[in-house]
């Protein structure tokens, strides 16, 4: 999968995709073929995973705002990117998605290879004690734990499907691309867990 690199493209503040910013992630190249192994993602989902970012990116930043709307509507979710009084914090929302959006793009575009794999554990840090709010450098709850990330993972699988309906492809592409999409976004959170627990627990 690629994504060809505009330069005339700024990317979203706090995006440190494939930069030194970016440590390199515990998990090996290999380790991470076995993984793909594991959700049964293979070459041909990404193919379909492109198409699925052919009818994806135009909508990410509508999909975004439906996965956040979610995130308001539950205080217990919302809470973790309000400020100390538990007031939202919009600044902070702001700042923060475009790189949700950017998100989409990378799912569906970018080839998972070291640098992608790198970023995923950064994207998990970022969601923990080690450095949430660091990047906007923000008062907000110091960590996202991890049941809610997963639970979650939930919505931003299933309420996808509609927007991959969106553009009037036969229901068997609709259901490969659905495919694909599950089987890669539940790989991006099955990294960000490493950064929750043990190295001999994960």
């Amino acid at each position: 999968m690629t994504q060809p690199d505009d330069p005339s493209v700024r990317a979203p503040a706090g995006y440190t995709y494939g930069t030194p910013a970016v440590g390199r992630s515990p998990v090996t190249l290999a380790e991470l073929e076995l993984l793909r192994q594991a959700a049964q993602f293979g070459p041909e989902d990404e193919q379909w995973l492109r198409r699925a970012g052919e009818v994806l990116v135009e909508q990410a930043e509508a999909l975004v705002d439906h996965w956040r709307g979610i995130i308001a509507a539950y205080p217990h979710l919302a809470a973790y990117s309000a400020g100390p009084d538990g007031q939202p914090n919009p600044a902070y929302s702001a700042a923060s998605r475009p790189r949700f959006v950017q998100w989409v793009h990378d799912v569906c575009q970018r080839p998972y290879d070291q640098a992608w794999l790198d970023y995923q554990h950064e994207i998990g840090l970022r969601h923990t004690h080690a450095r949430k709010n660091q990047t906007d450098g923000v008062a907000s709850a110091p960590h996202i734990p991890l049941r809610y990330v997963l639970a979650f993972t939930a919505a931003i699988i299933t309420t996808t499907r509609p927007f991959l309906a969106s553009r009037g492809h036969p229901a068997a592409e609709v259901e490969r691309m659905y495919d694909a999409w599950c089987k890669a976004v539940i790989l991006h959170v099955t990294l960000w867990s490493e950064a929750y627990v043990a190295p001999a627990d994960w």
